[in-house]
């Protein structure tokens, strides 16, 4: 057992920080994650959609290690792709593996998993991308645990450049 793993909803993130009106940059997050939270594996799992693969390739090469989910695409164009089972699943796989799990997702989805983590001593934390619209059910599973990310915007907050 070496560092802690993250394991991310990137959904709930992606519409998270964007409701608080700005974006995230995952090269960025990844280098926190490391440093803040002594992050040696971090999972994203996200739906696939062949015309992202340039998406997941350049998060591949932040040093994220992606989970897919095929996804199913409504007649109003919608796409659905919801990967809270993967999630914990991952995360029971490898949880002997890691120190502690950082999960980062405002989903009520995850109350189990945050509760078992909690009482196993294996929660490092739980970042709420949007301290305004996250379930109270991850509140009270990760008691003081909880950190939202609403104040990370001048660290984590995507600029394109001008070069």
């Amino acid at each position: 057992m070496t560092g802690n793993y993250a394991f991310i909803d990137s959904q709930n993130v992606n519409l998270g920080i964007r409701e608080l009106g700005w974006s995230l940059d995952f090269k960025r997050f990844r280098v926190y994650l490391k440093e803040k939270y002594d992050v040696e594996r971090a999972y994203i799992f996200i739906g696939y959609i062949p015309e992202n693969q340039k998406l997941y390739t350049r998060l591949q090469e932040f040093g994220y290690i992606l989970i897919h989910k095929p996804t199913f695409r409504h007649k109003d164009g919608t796409v659905k792709g919801n990967c809270d089972a993967e999630l914990v699943l991952q995360a029971m796989i490898d949880f002997s593996d890691y120190q502690q799990a950082l999960i980062v997702s405002g989903d009520g989805d995850f109350y189990c998993l945050v509760e078992y983590l909690y009482s196993k001593a294996k929660l490092r934390s739980v970042l709420v991308p949007n301290s305004k619209k996250y379930s109270a059910l991850l509140k009270r599973a990760a008691r003081e645990k909880l950190i939202p990310m609403d104040n990370l915007r001048q660290k984590l907050e995507y600029k394109k450049s001008t070069a």
